[in-house]
């Protein structure tokens, strides 16, 4: 086999494990950027769990039966 055969052969050979490396980035990319999304999705439920067990106008019935919203609309009146 010529030296310029073999150099051709290799190139193609180059080439191929380019686009391969390239597939896995943008594989890599896509996987990270969904965990990034899943952990600010989790985060934020997490801190939508938190305000809801420690705020005071969380929705939660009180003493009197009314929620606090209700309470609220009803001293409006």
């Amino acid at each position: 086999m010529s030296l310029a055969a073999e150099a051709a052969l290799l190139e193609g050979r180059l080439r191929l494990l380019q686009e391969a490396i390239d597939t896995v980035d943008t594989r890599i990319k896509a996987v990270s950027d969904t965990l990034r999304l899943l952990h600010r999705a989790s985060s934020a439920s997490d801190q939508g769990q938190s305000s809801e067990n420690h705020c005071g106008s969380c929705g939660h019935e009180d003493a009197d039966g009314l929620t606090d919203g209700t309470y609220w609309e009803a001293a409006k009146r």
